[in-house]
């Protein structure tokens, strides 16, 4: 009988797993580099404009949403073509459908950096 691991340490070892996850996509994922990227440049002008603490709450919540939305839309992509690896119109669909859902927290994201950052430029 194999002795039951604690909750903590399988929290731990999830972590771990949520970590790796993570740095597969950003390592391996080119629109997740640029979505990386851009949270970094937002991330920067955030400290240079002092943006306020509301500001920043949206702001990384944006962030946060497109990072995530890009996860899920790879692990979809992913999972359809372990599934189905040559071309399917179905496949081919759900896939676009994904990437819609990225589309759309992008549009928004984009809209919230420009409410926060066009009156500080201007």
């Amino acid at each position: 009988m194999t002795k039951k691991e604690s909750f903590f340490a399988n929290r731990i070892r999830s972590v771990g797993y949520a970590f790796k996850g993570a740095m597969i996509l950003i390592k391996n994922e080119a629109s997740v580099k640029v979505q990386f990227t851009l949270a970094l440049m937002v991330t920067a002008a955030g400290f240079f404009f002092n943006i306020s603490s509301t500001e920043w709450t949206i702001q990384l919540l944006a962030i946060a949403l497109v990072m995530s939305m890009e996860g899920v839309n790879t692990a979809i992509e992913e999972i359809a073509n372990f599934i189905h690896p040559e071309h399917h119109n179905k496949i081919g669909l759900i896939k676009d459908i994904a990437a819609g859902a990225v589309f759309f927290a992008s549009v928004f994201a984009i809209i919230i950096g420009l409410i926060i950052y066009l009156p500080k430029i201007f």
